[in-house]
């Protein structure tokens, strides 16, 4: 087994279109999984225009041919494959590894 790689919870511990946080080497990530592709993606749970950790509370959303999540505070996009914020490119998250492995999901930083 890649030590590198944290477990975080059981796949099914995550409902299609949410997210979760998990503590991950000292950092709160989010992660969320993707309904229609059964994808997983993983970013920093920190929004950088609301000052809080609160990303694993956004709204998933596919604008265009980008998964994104949007901040629950003031809305801001980002993109969950490459943490770019859609209406500030100035602005990004963290984007982290992450994959299911024998039903369980693993982050790495």
């Amino acid at each position: 087994m890649d030590m590198s790689w944290t477990s975080v919870c059981k796949l099914n511990d995550i409902a299609p279109d949410t997210g979760i946080c998990a503590l991950v080497a000292g950092e709160q990530v989010a992660v969320f999984r993707q309904a229609s592709t059964d994808r997983l993606f993983a970013v920093g749970n920190y929004d950088p225009v609301g000052n809080a950790n609160v990303l694993s509370r956004g709204l998933l959303a596919q604008l265009g041919d980008k998964f994104t999540v949007a901040s629950p505070l003031y809305k801001q996009h980002y993109c969950l494959n490459s943490g770019v914020c859609l209406e500030n490119s100035e602005l990004s998250i963290p984007v982290y590894e992450v994959h299911s492995r024998d039903g369980v999901v693993e982050v790495r930083i």
